[in-house]
């Protein structure tokens, strides 16, 4: 398989001067053990992750001064945690780029939360290794600028759609519906608004950059009404 280096540049918003390095970046162990020689993205990732969590932390650092030391560690931990890595590698399409071995091929490999996220942050690695650290913090403050730009739910229960649905289930109440009240801004940073219902009741509102984000929101904020009850 090719790699398509102009449409990968697109995507990540950088242009290598070392190809290789993106090559690497997307090269399985899979396939490294089919083709012995090559390299894969192992030592990259180790690399990418250090990376990320350095950007992540000053990124955080200098745009919440009021932020605890408890909140933007958990912030932290939650954006560099592989369901946001590979929702932002799905979001960008790189499972296209992915260079698999016959056996991750045939079980969908390139689709695979821990495949796209190692991948992700392998190429973080070689954009550092190809650009310096200024490069590498412009791609990463790219591609994490809308859930940066809304920490609120980084703070949220992990997932509180489904603690939600476990209270109402506990307490014999109808499951939870979310409800698109509004769509606003432009396609590049859209704004969604949910409401929970639960039964003819609103039960909370919430918003943000995704519909995810927004609907946690509104289950978050229904969460701590019925806690309070």
């Amino acid at each position: 398989m090719e790699i398509d280096f102009e449409q990968l540049e697109q995507r990540l918003g950088y242009h290598f001067t070392v190809q290789a390095l993106a090559a690497r970046a997307l090269t399985h162990p899979s396939l490294e053990h089919e083709r012995a020689g090559e390299g894969d993205y192992q030592r990259l990732e180790f690399l990418g992750d250090a990376v990320l969590g350095m950007v992540l932390a000053e990124a955080l650092y200098s745009r919440f001064p009021e932020g605890s030391e408890g909140d933007l560690s958990r912030i932290r931990a939650q954006l560099a945690g592989q369901d946001t890595l590979a929702g932002i590698a799905r979001q960008r399409g790189l499972g296209q780029f992915i260079l698999l071995g016959r056996g991750e091929e045939q079980t969908h490999g390139r689709d695979k939360d821990s495949i796209l996220a190692d991948v992700l942050e392998s190429l973080i690695a070689a954009v550092y290794l190809d650009g310096g650290l200024d490069s590498a913090r412009r791609m990463v403050v790219l591609l994490f600028e809308e859930l940066l730009d809304s920490p609120e739910s980084m703070l949220m229960t992990n997932d509180a759609k489904s603690a939600l649905q476990e209270l109402l289930s506990a307490r014999h109440l109808p499951p939870p519906c979310y409800r698109l009240l509004e769509e606003s801004g432009p396609p590049h940073a859209r704004l969604y608004r949910f409401q929970v219902l639960v039964g003819d009741d609103v039960a909370g509102e919430g918003e943000g950059r995704s519909k995810k984000t927004a609907q946690q929101a509104a289950a978050n904020r229904a969460l701590e009404r019925f806690s309070a009850a």
